[in-house]
């Protein structure tokens, strides 16, 4: 079966990437204008890709790239071979277009079911889908992966929270795909309904589509009663399905024999050793619609080769820490939001949502305000008792992020909720007022 590929003998894995590797270049160079005049613009031929260590003689594709090729520049069949699309949001410009053939679409579904499988997925579960169907990719990326376990689907798509509620109940769902964020505000509603998250029977979250602390994996955990397990993909290069927890929860398992990793460092683009935490790059080893060669994530994290107890072979990436474009340097200090919420994660008196205001002037951050909820709790009216709250939180920040930000309190339920990915930077410019 194919699950057995995340099982592969290290030297076996290694040649297959190879293999796989030089046709991939291959294939690029001869169907791909871009990447042909990529490769001799860098004097690269595709002979040159003798080892695996030679993919560094590859220029990068970036975001950028992917816009100003849009739609179909990087597609390399005739639109009689694909059978799907998805795009980005492209909420900043242009969409990232995906093709898929009839083969990617296999593969994909393939790919996703090794994920499902890995984290606990099996054809007794029903799976209730609450991600969005349409040009995104993680609705319709989960469901055949899903389908191809041999669960039961149930295709809601995102938002009609108290429709979902209904229906996971009544239908006896016991696995939710959702964003972390959403998760957790479906709990919310919930309670607001006097119900029991955890009485609802879900014994499995498959998340994604944004990063997820440990505090807020903790949270969804306690609140539903379930095991959360996490997992990563992206537009540029698939989709869902990339890689995923198994149920050890120790770094995510690639699907090696299908993308290839690197680390490489944010500012330089030279490549670092597994380990080192640095920019995730993925080249695919076997897309016929769009080969992507060493596609620059923006995604922070590291590789993990220590064995896993599962017993996995295959590369495991760690929980990704920040993004590239996420980075904001307030009075010369480089913070990622992550960092922020890890601190928020030890206060008790506050929820796991929050918002960073960014007030810029010019084209400089002036200042960096965290806007934080309260719990329902520690919710008070003693001005003295929140100003307390405050300085306890600024003082955590400034002794782990060696800088002094301000700090604001939020009523319960007050920052915006969102059936998709959680907005954590807000941007202000001072000059427009």
């Amino acid at each position: 079966m194919w699950e057995k590929k995340d099982f592969m003998p290290g030297g076996e894995l290694q040649r297959l990437q190879l293999s796989r590797l030089k046709k991939s270049v291959i294939y690029a160079y001869e169907n791909v204008p871009f990447y042909r005049k990529r490769l001799q613009e860098s004097s690269v031929k595709p002979e040159h890709i003798q080892t695996l260590g030679d993919i560094t003689l590859l220029p990068f594709t970036t975001k950028e790239d992917m816009r100003q090729n849009y739609p179909y520049g990087l597609f390399a069949v005739p639109m009689t071979e694909i059978v799907r699309l998805h795009a980005s949001s492209g909420t900043t410009g242009r969409p990232v277009v995906m093709g898929y053939t009839r083969k990617d679409l296999d593969d994909w579904s393939e790919q996703v079911a090794r994920i499902c499988l890995m984290a606990g997925v099996n054809k007794d579960d029903i799976a209730q889908i609450s991600f969005g169907y349409g040009l995104f990719t993680g609705g319709f990326g989960l469901h055949y992966g899903l389908e191809k376990v041999g669960a039961t689907i149930v295709p809601f798509s995102s938002g009609n929270t108290e429709r979902q509620l209904m229906l996971m109940r009544d239908f006896g769902t016991s696995v939710l795909v959702s964003t972390p964020s959403f998760a957790l505000y479906m709990a919310e509603v919930a309670e607001d309904r006097g119900e029991d998250p955890a009485g609802y029977g879900l014994r499995l979250g498959l998340f994604g589509g944004e990063p997820c602390s440990e505090s807020m994996r903790e949270e969804i955990e306690k609140k539903w009663g379930l095991k959360a397990t996490l997992n990563y993909g992206l537009t540029e290069i698939v989709g869902p399905g990339v890689s995923g927890e198994c149920r050890g929860s120790a770094g995510m398992h690639i699907c090696e024999d299908h993308f290839y990793p690197e680390i490489i460092d944010p500012l330089s683009g030279e490549p670092l050793p597994h380990g080192q935490e640095g920019e995730i790059v993925f080249t695919t080893l076997s897309k016929e619609g769009v080969p992507v060669l060493r596609y620059r994530t923006g995604d922070i994290t590291s590789l993990l080769t220590e064995p896993c107890p599962c017993g996995r072979t295959v590369l495991r990436m760690n929980y990704i820490t920040g993004r590239t474009d996420d980075m904001l340097i307030v009075k010369g200090v480089n913070i990622f939001p992550s960092q922020v919420e890890d601190v928020l994660s030890g206060v008790s008196e506050v929820s796991p949502y929050y918002q960073l205001v960014v007030h810029r002037e010019k084209d400089y951050i002036k200042d960096l305000e965290i806007q934080v909820e309260l719990t329902g709790e520690s919710f008070t009216d003693s001005f003295q008792e929140l100003e307390k709250i405050e300085q306890k939180i600024s003082n955590i920040l400034k002794a782990a992020l060696s800088i002094t930000l301000k700090v604001r309190l939020m009523e319960p339920r007050s920052l915006e909720r969102t059936t998709g990915k959680a907005k954590r930077i807000i941007e202000k410019d001072q000059a427009a007022g």
